[in-house]
């Protein structure tokens, strides 16, 4: 069965983006560039809410995505995508399924679908509906050693047991965390 995993970058203090939706505190290099490929290649889906599937579409169909990281704006851009939205009337990125209803029904049934697994970019909404429908199977969380004090928290208003199952120090001072949910 196919996992359903979130990935985020956040700081210290749990914030994924900060005020004005600002993401200027991701450490990027190029250890991340190559694990963000890694990871990428272990996945054929990507899901999203509305809020960060405009904003990702938006930056990686630009030639400023692709001057600056071509490897991963291609797999961005071929990738097969779902967006959950019930404000949306189209979706119009590259392989991109739009999906407005029955949300825990269709997610069971991508799961069961054969395949590699799905992974959740941003959506902090979405985490958080998704996890309480118990549809979350691994949290990938990149802690970068900044406080900011105020911005988006990723969990919000949730409430969940997880058990550590895989770590890793990057040089820049970001650890990643891979945690599962505790049933």
């Amino acid at each position: 069965m196919r996992k359903i995993i979130v990935f985020n970058m956040i700081t210290l203090d749990g914030m994924f983006e900060g005020p004005n939706a600002d993401i200027s505190f991701h450490r990027t290099d190029e250890e991340f560039n190559q694990f963000a490929i890694e990871q990428l290649s272990t996945i054929d889906t990507i899901i999203f809410g509305r809020v960060t599937y405009e904003g990702m579409a938006s930056y990686w169909t630009t030639p400023e995505a692709a001057e600056s990281d071509p490897v991963v704006t291609n797999q961005m851009n071929s990738i097969r995508k779902i967006v959950f939205s019930t404000t949306l009337d189209t979706a119009d990125w590259n392989n991109t399924r739009l999906i407005r209803s029955d949300v825990a029904n269709t997610v069971r049934e991508l799961k069961q679908q054969t395949g590699k697994d799905m992974i959740i970019f941003g959506s902090a909404k979405l985490v958080a509906s998704f996890a309480e429908l118990g549809l979350i199977d691994e949290y990938r969380l990149i802690i970068v050693p900044t406080l900011l004090g105020q911005g988006t928290p990723l969990f919000k208003d949730m409430q969940q047991n997880l058990r550590l199952s895989n770590s890793r120090v990057f040089a820049n001072g970001n650890v990643l965390l891979c945690y599962q949910p505790e049933v």
